[in-house]
């Protein structure tokens, strides 16, 4: 029991360190960039208030794990900014050791639960990740749209980037949630398609 409890305690503290990853998003009132633990809370908050956008297949409580999971891996491979060019197979590739790294802090039927989340959110093709991945593109659009441009300045943003970047993430995800965010941020963009 003490050597459980000791892994796990190892991991709840090393996950705190999520709360110095800074995001490209700032927060709404455009004060200070939003932290990667911010974001996760939020956006699990997120799918427990907009569970009602989801398809009936879709299990809100696997989904919520998967928020507050899926961020981890930026304590060690940092943020990447959606609208930023990177290299993604690179990237991936450092969000998968740090999955391991971090995840292998647990006890080991923790760690294999917890990575197993963490795959299936990255793969998004089950009805639960899918949704996952559209909560996960719908937030940083309406802090963006409250902070009167946030990252979309700084990455000089085009509506058409948020359709193909993001819009067809959501639309898979939750297709009338994507209808109702699409037309709050096109006004900010000019356009009304």
């Amino acid at each position: 029991m003490t050597d459980r409890l000791t892994a796990q305690f190892a991991f709840l503290q090393e996950i705190d360190r999520l709360k110095g990853v800074t995001r490209a998003t700032p927060i709404g009132d455009n004060s200070r960039p939003e932290n990667s633990a911010e974001h996760s809370w939020h956006i699990a908050t997120y799918a427990l208030v907009l569970a009602d956008q989801a398809g009936p297949e879709v299990r809100i409580d696997r989904v919520i794990r998967m928020l507050l999971l899926h961020d981890i891996v930026e304590i060690d491979a940092g943020d990447m900014p959606i609208h930023l060019a990177h290299d993604a197979e690179a990237h991936a590739a450092k969000e998968a050791a740090a999955a391991e790294r971090i995840f292998g802090l647990l006890p080991e039927d923790q760690a294999a639960e917890f990575r197993a989340l963490w795959d299936e959110f990255e793969a998004a093709e089950s009805p639960d990740a899918i949704f996952a991945k559209s909560i996960d593109r719908v937030q940083p659009l309406l802090l963006n749209l409250a902070s009167g441009g946030g990252s979309w300045i700084e990455y000089d943003v085009t509506m058409e980037q948020i359709d193909t970047r993001v819009g067809e993430k959501v639309k898979r995800g939750a297709p009338r949630l994507w209808d109702h965010v699409r037309a709050r941020v096109a006004p900010y963009f000019g356009t009304s398609r």
